[in-house]
């Protein structure tokens, strides 16, 4: 492999998430809305987001375990070890998620968002917009 990866935070999650513990493991199982903040370098790139809009947050979950790399999925242990390249796990080597999201409201800096599992604080390296059928791209 060469070189090492740079990446930074366009925004965070201000949530009433407070703790993993707090946190639904998916959007679609309880997640509260929630707001993205991002920073002002990034202004440009968020001018044609708008409410009714469906995107991917991705993020960093920078307060998962990088060590892992097997889990009981959904932490029941009754079910066997599996490695994390096939769990939605948040512990991973690089803890990137992926929250697919409609957006409610804009305001400047800040994007009103359904369902988002992350937890307050957790940062945004980038959002993408969900792709419609190939006709509509």
């Amino acid at each position: 492999m060469t070189g090492d990866l740079v990446l930074r935070p366009v925004g965070r999650v201000e949530s009433s998430l407070a703790t993993r513990e707090e946190a639904p493991r998916q959007g679609d199982e309880g997640a509260p809305d929630a707001w993205v903040v991002f920073d002002e370098s990034v202004r440009a790139a968020l001018h044609d987001l708008a409410p009714g809009d469906e995107v991917i947050l991705i993020s960093w979950f920078d307060r998962s375990d990088r060590d892992v790399l097997t889990v009981h999925p959904r932490g029941d242990l009754s079910r066997p070890a599996t490695g994390v390249f096939s769990t939605r796990s948040p512990d991973r080597p690089n803890p990137l998620g992926l929250h697919r999201v409609t957006i409610l409201a804009t305001d400047g800096l800040r994007l009103h968002v359904d369902h988002l599992e992350a937890i307050d604080g957790t940062p945004i390296v980038d959002v993408k917009p969900v792709l419609g059928d190939i006709t509509e791209r």
